[in-house]
């Protein structure tokens, strides 16, 4: 038994190394990227001499200022809207078609049920990049006259197409997570006299939750990190779209848009810190009665 124990312990501790050696690099990155946004000059190594600290950047981020002088301006408090409502948009969307899809595909038996389940890897397999030229061809074929329409039918328009490319494998893994619940649960509310629609809601769904968090959250950051969507289609700018075209630019102040950059960067940073166990209890397994 303790030999056991040992390869056990032996196994966790190499797999947590190699997980740490794999992530390395992006933590450098990232930690780079915060120190350097917290100094007047880009931090490229671990070299201090360039670091020297101030809250200017991030001030002056926040403010949309994008050069030390001159007038050069965006409105940031927009953007960030922008980005949260179209990372909400798309966890809304494909939270809801998730569940409802999911709970179908695992509890009710019809025609074509099999090939659809196999389809759903075969869509998520597509690349986005691929598809845009179509998805293109209907943003036009759909447009509204009205100008004043346009805006807000760029918001529906790529919420709905990015979500599209992630509603595949969300009930796919929403599916798994029902399979994972035993009818026995389903049949004591239906025996109880419940509706099928109220044992899905009342019963079924709160005892998924992990699961509806883990889709929630990975469609939210798809939508809040989505960049070739969001500048195809978007007439507003959002985070993302504004760092690609800022970080080139003949006045931009480099650790001023590093701010930008560990501003987009925290909302991952806060889902994943706040939702681990959550989410790790969920993918380990066991429901609860």
């Amino acid at each position: 038994m303790k030999d056991v124990e040992t390869r056990s312990k032996s196994s966790e501790v190499v797999l947590i190394l190699g997980l740490f050696l794999a992530t390395l690099p992006l933590l450098v990155g990232f930690s780079l990227l915060a120190l350097s946004s917290f100094s007047t000059q880009m931090v490229t190594n671990f070299d201090l001499s360039n670091f020297h600290p101030t809250i200017e950047n991030w001030i002056n981020a926040l403010k949309g200022k994008l050069a030390i002088t001159g007038g050069i301006r965006a409105d940031m408090p927009k953007i960030i809207l922008n980005t949260l409502l179209v990372a909400l948009g798309v966890s809304g969307v494909v939270t809801g078609i998730s569940i409802m899809s999911g709970y179908a595909l695992s509890r009710m038996d019809f025609k074509g049920r099999k090939i659809l389940i196999l389809s759903l890897m075969l869509l998520h397999a597509f690349p986005g990049v691929a598809l845009i030229v179509g998805v293109y061809l209907l943003y036009r074929l759909w447009a509204p006259q009205d100008p004043s329409l346009i805006r807000t039918y760029s918001f529906i328009y790529v919420i709905f197409a990015r979500a599209a490319l992630e509603v595949p494998m969300s009930v796919w893994l929403m599916k798994g997570f029902f399979d994972i619940v035993p009818w026995e649960f389903e049949w004591a509310g239906i025996i109880d006299g419940a509706s099928r629609i109220t044992v899905w809601r009342k019963i079924m769904l709160p005892l998924i939750k992990p699961g509806i968090l883990a889709v929630a959250l990975f469609s939210f950051l798809a939508g809040w990190q989505d960049i070739i969507y969001v500048r195809t289609f978007l007439i507003d700018q959002t985070l993302a779209t504004f760092i690609e075209a800022n970080i080139e630019a003949e006045y931009t102040h480099m650790p001023l848009i590093a701010a930008v950059g560990t501003l987009y960067l925290l909302p991952t940073i806060i889902f994943f810190l706040t939702t681990q166990q959550i989410l790790l209890r969920g993918y380990s397994g066991g429901i609860k009665g």
